[in-house]
């Protein structure tokens, strides 16, 4: 077989970081930025902002890149998973190990501007990313540990703002968990079938024939703690149209996801990204209209 190209390399390289499919840092940075407004008092540094964006893509990309090497029995068996480059073996798994050191060193590089607590709390995230493949192998709802790596951000936002993680910053990461357990459960279930023949554990599995009603519980819990963190945060009437209108999305979801087809439920999991920016938008708009709190330089 002939060597591959640069260019075709770069390519299988940007594929294995999921840079063609940004659904998972999209659902990684709007925690995040939900954190930095709220750390904030709606006026974050947009340098911070910047940061932690481009933190969020990093992390995520070595975080897919470790899923990937861990899963790199499993993904030739699964459909939607085959044609990933280290299981149709385009990328290598000593390329794979390389890749991922190279972009983690990048993403710890970046916030070294940020104070010492963000550090550590970066080891931990670091922890949280590469350590969450193995749980699909024991945890029967591996979506809730995903939850906590997907979250950490808030805490991170925290800790760059304020110097220190309140409370109110651990019960946001709470509202991200179930969050992530509602829109994972959704992924969950397009494999369900593939993952029950290789020994994944996933909620969809675990769930069982409450799947749909878990799904729903799920985002519920999520809604119901934001709404707190909003009373707690001073926040009006533009934050909670945008709870409303993240809740309308999950209701669709439901619709969508009960009769536990593939493309409905895959559709239900990308949408997640609108109800991300939904609560976002009506976050920022709260503090900007509300309060007369805009982002600084």
């Amino acid at each position: 077989m002939p060597e591959p190209s640069l260019r075709q390399s770069i390519d299988a390289y940007g594929r294995l970081m999921r840079l063609d499919k940004p659904i998972g840092t999209l659902l990684l940075l709007w925690p995040t930025l939900w954190a930095l407004w709220i750390a904030a008092d709606g006026a974050p540094r947009l340098d911070i902002v910047f940061i932690f964006a481009l933190g969020t893509l990093l992390m995520r990309s070595a975080g897919v890149v470790m899923n990937d090497y861990a899963d790199r029995r499993f993904d030739p068996h699964v459909e939607r998973t085959r044609e990933r480059p280290l299981a149709a073996g385009t990328v290598s798994e000593r390329e794979a190990l390389w890749l991922a050191a190279a972009v983690t060193l990048a993403a710890f590089l970046i916030i070294l501007p940020l104070n010492r607590l963000v550090w550590a709390l970066a080891v931990v995230a670091l922890f949280l990313a590469a350590s969450y493949p193995l749980t699909k192998r024991f945890l029967a709802v591996p979506q809730a540990y995903l939850g906590v790596a997907f979250g950490f951000g808030i805490p991170m936002a925290f800790a760059a703002v304020q110097g220190s993680v309140p409370p109110l910053a651990w019960v946001m990461l709470l509202a991200n968990i179930f969050w992530a357990v509602g829109y994972d459960t959704c992924y969950a279930m397009v494999d369900r079938d593939d993952d029950l023949k290789i020994g994944i554990r996933t909620s969809a599995i675990t769930f069982g024939r409450f799947d749909v009603a878990a799904v729903m519980a799920a985002y519920a819990a999520t809604l119901a703690i934001l709404a707190w963190v909003g009373a707690r945060a001073g926040r009006g009437i533009f934050f909670h149209a945008g709870l409303a209108v993240a809740a309308a999305m999950m209701l669709r979801h439901g619709w969508w996801i009960r009769r536990r087809e593939r493309q409905p439920c895959f559709r239900a999991f990308m949408d997640n990204n609108w109800v991300g920016a939904a609560i976002f938008i009506g976050l920022f708009v709260d503090y900007a209209l509300r309060s007369g709190r805009w982002p600084t330089f």
